[in-house]
């Protein structure tokens, strides 16, 4: 069927709107009409020189829509259901089986590669040519895109289903990673380094489980004032000299849980010197260069990569959603929403911190 994506065809180049040709949902596939679909630091990686994934390629990863059709073998998702996309897996491998989709022993190759595990694409351009359309399963940034039975996750109807996309990474990431990749516990001391939307996500996990105090880091004033209103208690600017030993001040000595949602190694390095002995230091996001740590940096400490949340996504959607009901994960707050006709904009409010969560909504296309 012929649908409307935003293609990124140069590392350096804006995204385009043009008409695609996808093919029909294969064996587990869905087909679906992309509602809304949240903007995430990770749809930047195919602009990398060697990427996984480079263009042509339609990226999005954290759509929400209605399935419109179905490949044969789909058992769990019916035509008409509202689902939020989130990562692929296979189901199948060791973790899997134990419950950690996450780490997917081919988790590289069906997210991070734009294409599916065969190699297939599934999409192509008015000239015929093939382009990348299964990043993380999806590639939403699109009126349609293929999906798997794997990665829908089946939601309410009477949701405001536009804005529900961000739950499928980027919200999973920061609440996932406090809630199960790192279990904050009740009057624990909670350090965030990064209040984007990864970084609020846990801000607002933590405080769901009554972890205090709760201190955000960032380099943007208007991000640490929300912060403060969506739980922080206290919001420190990341140039501060004295960082550290302000942090390892207000947490009586040391923190029993940093968070490093910046991939900047020195944060990260700051995100390790502020814990107290047994603390845990949770990581996301790729470094771009080594992180250098003191001789004794990891004595009685631990650090830990965590990859969307370390969380089954058919488990805490669906819990995050009943937090959002009570008022207790208002993740809707970080959201802006644009036209996919504005999508390099939208990119653009990202990169520049304006905006913490752009979401395109494809059904405006204009």
């Amino acid at each position: 069927m012929k649908a409307i994506a935003a293609v990124l065809r140069r590392l350096d180049g804006p995204y385009e709107l043009e008409e695609i040709e996808l093919d029909p949902p294969g064996p587990g596939e869905l087909l679906v009409r992309v509602v809304g679909v949240g903007m995430c630091q990770t749809d930047l990686v195919p602009r990398r020189p060697r990427s996984f994934a480079p263009p042509p390629i339609v990226t999005g990863h954290e759509g929400a829509g209605v399935v419109e059709a179905v490949g044969a073998g789909v058992r769990r998702v019916s035509v008409g259901d509202h689902v939020v996309l989130t990562f692929d897996f296979c189901g199948d491998c060791r973790n899997c089986g134990k419950g950690l989709p996450p780490y997917c022993d081919t988790f590289l190759v069906r997210n991070m590669f734009g294409r599916r595990a065969d190699g297939s694409t599934g999409a192509r351009d008015a000239a015929g040519n093939a382009i990348s359309s299964r990043w993380f399963g999806q590639s939403s940034f699109a009126t349609h895109c293929l999906a798997t039975e794997r990665n829908a996750v089946p939601v309410d109807r009477d949701l405001p289903l536009a804005k529900l996309g961000p739950l499928g990474c980027g919200m999973l990431t920061g609440a996932g990673s406090v809630l199960v990749g790192m279990k904050v516990t009740a009057g624990a001391s909670f350090v965030v380094f990064g209040a984007g939307a990864v970084g609020m996500a846990a801000i607002l996990a933590a405080r769901t489980v009554g972890a205090s105090p709760i201190v955000a880091v960032d380099l943007h004033q208007h991000r640490l004032e929300l912060a403060r209103e969506l739980g922080a208690t206290h919001a420190l600017d990341g140039t501060d000299p004295d960082l550290v030993p302000r942090i390892r001040d207000l947490t009586d000595g040391g923190a029993d849980f940093s968070f490093d949602t910046t991939a900047n190694v020195e944060s990260i390095a700051n995100a390790v010197a502020v814990l107290r002995m047994a603390g845990h230091c949770g990581l996301v996001g790729v470094q771009s260069r080594p992180v250098t740590l003191g001789p004794m940096a990891l004595v009685g400490r631990t650090v830990s990569g965590i990859l969307e949340g370390g969380a089954d996504p058919h488990l805490l959607v669906p819990r995050l959603i009943d937090l959002w009901r009570q008022d207790l994960f208002p993740f809707d707050r970080l959201v802006e929403t644009f036209p996919l006709a504005e999508i390099n904009a939208a990119e653009e409010a990202s990169r520049s911190g304006r905006v913490i969560k752009p979401v395109l909504l494809p059904g405006e296309t204009t």
